[in-house]
């Protein structure tokens, strides 16, 4: 297995040997005298256009209660604004609706320090606190009352037993908030005990050991039945309520689950040949936490302004744009897409481009691991070749790059099920930067690749402009160059192509975090 970080620049790290390639069979740009389609799309490109579609959505998102999520006003001004963009370019554009199930909030989430210096905490992955699954709705106010606290925590060895046990619950006032540190034994026995012991609400904090002082993503109550609003926060959060006895909060919770219509914005070319399609997407929507600047309005910017440039050629093959709708409640826009497609439709589609938040602040240039030799999860034949275009672009300037797992994490998932070749960028999550990356990216060690990941500050600040521009040319480079030559890719051996006429796939698992 090779290393995962590879560096661009001639002579500090050995990159893999030319394979037969389009951009491998169209040599470097000088040869060229930089005239050739692809070249020319990524001068058209810019970095600074690019981020004025950002921009745009940054206003939406402002307008709309500082939210694109799908299901929403926002999301579907977000829908127009680039329907409207590519219309008045040429394109022929569809607008796919379909139902799914909207599981959020109706009003913001609060919880609120109200005595001694009042705070007010945020909402949100990477953020302070989120509601447990399966709590219900309800507004409280009251008194804290901490429960059988380890403060400072013991050793992992010796989890917290806070709230496993009712007679950690002596003494307890009825009415005031349970406040419960994690360890030992489930949440739900945690807030079943709160609720016997007769507390208004819950709140159980992470429980402060390497690894587990951060919220969770998804912390569930394992089921309907639970009486009292419940939150997870993080240990810091937790262990600054405990610090003062007689603490005052106030909390709400007020949760919608409901069947409600999103839609997929799909644009194609009106030249070219129609059994090769070239395809990218990149999801529309956001949390409903925030704007969504960087996940996903970064990879719907820059296939945007690369659609609107390439608007200008007549490119051989048929190309088409995806934007995706409900993406964050499980890539559902592209997995409708992908199993409503004919069988001799989904054929015809030669490669698929994905591009999932590609100009994180503290960025690591990341290329899906296609032919799997860094993580061991290999695409369908062809998306090695697009992993290998993607290096040679990145080389070519003399950056480095690193090889990103190749999961089914965003919307490239439902393609490779059905054995459709496919790619892409991402510039990083909620994963931690390690030194080894800090050295080669430069950025910080320690923190995650987006620290506003699925929060409120995932706003155009979040953005980091070298990250967006380069990337941007590189989207431009493989799309101009698979819209005139895809080479081999898409030339399928038979196991592959049957895969492709299948029927409809099962739903990807929802790991979905972009």
């Amino acid at each position: 297995m090779r290393s995962r970080l590879r560096q661009g620049v001639v002579g500090a790290v050995t990159t893999a040997a030319l394979i037969l390639s389009p951009i491998a069979l169209a040599g470097p740009a000088d040869a060229h005298g930089g005239k050739d389609p692809a070249h020319k799309l990524v001068k058209a490109v810019s970095g600074k256009n690019v981020k004025k579609h950002l921009w745009a959505l940054q206003a939406i998102a402002k307008a709309h209660g500082g939210t694109r999520v799908s299901g929403t006003p926002g999301f579907d001004a977000s829908r127009d604004y680039v329907a409207g963009k590519l219309r008045r370019a040429g394109y022929d554009v569809t607008i796919q609706p379909f139902e799914f199930t909207f599981d959020g909030y109706v009003t913001p989430p609060v919880l609120k320090r109200t005595s001694g210096e009042q705070k007010t905490y945020t909402y949100g992955f990477f953020s302070d606190y989120v509601a447990m699954q399966d709590s219900p709705s309800g507004a409280v106010s009251g008194t804290l009352q901490a429960v059988d606290l380890v403060l400072p925590p013991g050793p992992a060895a010796n989890s917290s037993s806070s709230g496993c046990e009712a007679s950690d619950f002596a003494g307890f006032t009825a009415g005031n908030i349970a406040l419960m540190q994690r360890g030992t034994c489930s949440f739900r026995i945690k807030v079943d005990n709160a609720i016997a012991a007769g507390a208004s609400a819950a709140i159980v904090f992470n429980e402060g050991q390497d690894g587990r002082t951060e919220i969770d993503l998804n912390p569930t109550l394992g089921g309907p039945g639970v009486t009292i609003p419940s939150f997870f926060t993080s240990f810091a959060v937790g262990n600054e309520l405990a610090a003062t006895a007689g603490t005052t909060v106030q909390m709400n919770w007020d949760p919608v689950v409901e069947t409600r219509t999103t839609y997929n914005v799909i644009a194609e070319s009106r030249k070219g040949d129609p059994d090769n399609v070239v395809m990218l997407g990149a999801h529309l929507d956001s949390v409903q936490e925030g704007p969504g600047i960087n996940d996903n309005g970064s990879g719907s910017a820059g296939i945007l302004e690369v659609a609107l440039q390439m608007a200008k050629t007549k490119p051989k093959n048929k190309v088409r744009f995806a934007f995706w709708g409900a993406e964050e409640f499980g890539l559902l826009g592209s997995q409708h897409y992908v199993d409503t497609l004919p069988a001799e439709e989904r054929a015809r589609i030669a490669l698929y481009l994905n591009f999932d938040m590609i100009a994180s602040p503290n960025y690591t240039f990341g290329i899906y691991d296609g032919d799997g030799d860094a993580f061991g999860t290999a695409g369908p034949p062809g998306s090695d070749v697009i992993e290998e275009d993607f290096e040679k672009f990145f080389a070519g300037r003399g950056l480095p790059y690193t090889a990103t797992a190749f999961t089914g994490r965003s919307d490239y998932g439902p393609f490779i099920a059905v054995g459709i070749p496919s790619g892409g960028l991402f510039t990083g999550a909620e994963v931690r930067k390690t030194e080894e990356e800090a050295a080669v990216f430069g950025g910080t060690a320690g923190i995650p690749l987006d620290p506003c990941y699925h929060s409120a500050c995932d706003t155009i600040r979040n953005i980091n402009d070298r990250a967006l521009d380069v990337n941007a040319d590189a989207i431009a480079m493989l799309a101009g160059t698979y819209a005139f030559s895809t080479g081999t890719i898409g030339t399928a051996p038979p196991a592959a192509a049957a895969a492709r006429t299948a029927g409809p796939h099962p739903h990807h698992p929802a790991d979905s975090a972009s």
